[in-house]
């Protein structure tokens, strides 16, 4: 079925033309019906509308729209570039050339939404990371500012004012090694290492070195009944210790007295290992799962400082995962538990 909105400028000016032509020319005929004036007729109509307008769409029409073409990509134009908007942009219809505006438009309301989230979340980050270096900052200053107005004299508060400006001291060395770590793994400075070990294996070790820490609140650890089996992963071992120690120190953290946690490890494809753990703790509130993993985010922001830590242990978790091809996902639920994992490469041999 003819459709004149799908023709080109070139087409829609004939088209017109002909409409205006073959009534003039049958106005020539009634008037005189001779066939070679109204040829005539029919061809200088036809040709001399055909001219018109299509100068009026090339140099006046699509001259605007190439102007917006420009507008849009924001480039200098190279050679190829400006032959395009000299001979094949003018073919284009006025629809196709709104559906080309229309996407640009969709494009960019699509980058700065993304803008101003990344603003929001830069703000938030600054005013988190400020904080973090104020709070020790103030305390190391209120320790050295009375020791230095005579309390360094007093054997029974120096040693101890002494100590604690250490403690802060060590949380800004913590903090500091935390962010060049999270910085270099986003970079890609630091390589993996990556070998063949058994992940329960490696579970075991870290629930040994936590043993102190878990059996001060009587927390049992273990591995799920029905996944001792060994099973080997292709990974950076030591990052991987990492991350699992952090977990599982987590897990520790917010876990309640007398309670338990239970690591699971399940082959899913025959190509990635899913490795979870779960304890019941205090539980994370749905509304903080889809940030736990940010820099700086705490669910509690008082309670999370009284327990320690730097507040990126999860955000370099997600990173160093990130970095082997992989994803993190958790479940949570106030009162009851959460449940935290990974994926990684299951492998028997290095190919």
């Amino acid at each position: 079925m003819f459709n004149p909105k799908n023709l080109s400028p070139k087409q829609l000016s004939a088209f017109t033309a002909l409409v205006l032509s073959v009534p003039i020319s049958l106005g020539f005929w009634f008037l005189r019906p001779n066939w070679i004036i109204t040829l005539v007729a029919l061809c200088v109509t036809f040709l001399g509308s055909y001219l018109l307008i299509q100068f009026v769409l090339e140099w006046f029409i699509y001259r605007k729209i190439k102007l917006i073409y420009k507008f849009i990509y924001q480039t200098k134009a190279n050679k190829r570039e400006e032959t395009y908007y000299k001979y094949i942009l003018p073919q284009k219809s006025i629809d196709e050339v709104r559906e080309d505006v229309e996407k640009w438009a969709e494009q960019r309301k699509a980058e700065i939404e993304l803008l101003k989230t990344n603003e929001a979340y830069r703000k938030e980050f600054l005013q988190n990371l400020s904080h973090e270096f104020k709070t020790p900052i103030f305390a190391i200053q209120g320790y050295v500012d009375t020791l230095l107005s005579g309390a360094i004299d007093n054997p029974a508060v120096n040693r101890r004012f002494l100590e604690n400006a250490a403690k802060n001291v060590d949380r800004m060395v913590n903090l500091a090694e935390d962010l060049d770590e999270i910085s270099r793994l986003e970079s890609g400075e630091q390589p993996l290492n990556k070998g063949l070990f058994v992940i329960q294996d490696l579970i075991k070790e870290i629930y040994e070195t936590l043993s102190i820490k878990t059996s001060a609140k009587n927390i049992k650890t273990s591995i799920k009944k029905g996944c001792e089996a060994p099973v080997t992963v292709y990974a950076d071992k030591e990052k991987i210790r990492q991350v699992i120690n952090n977990l599982l120190e987590n897990a520790t953290k917010y876990g309640k007295q007398d309670g338990s946690i239970v690591s699971s490890i399940y082959k899913t494809d025959g190509r990635l290992v899913l490795i979870e753990f779960s304890d019941d703790g205090i539980g994370i509130g749905e509304d903080h799962l889809p940030r736990i993993f940010e820099r700086f985010y705490r669910t509690d922001r008082g309670r999370s400082r009284d327990v320690g830590g730097t507040g990126l242990g999860l955000a370099i978790c997600k990173h160093i995962i990130e970095a082997h091809g992989q994803t993190m996902h958790v479940r949570s639920k106030l009162d009851v538990g959460t449940t935290i994992g990974f994926t990684l490469d299951e492998r028997t041999s290095i190919n």
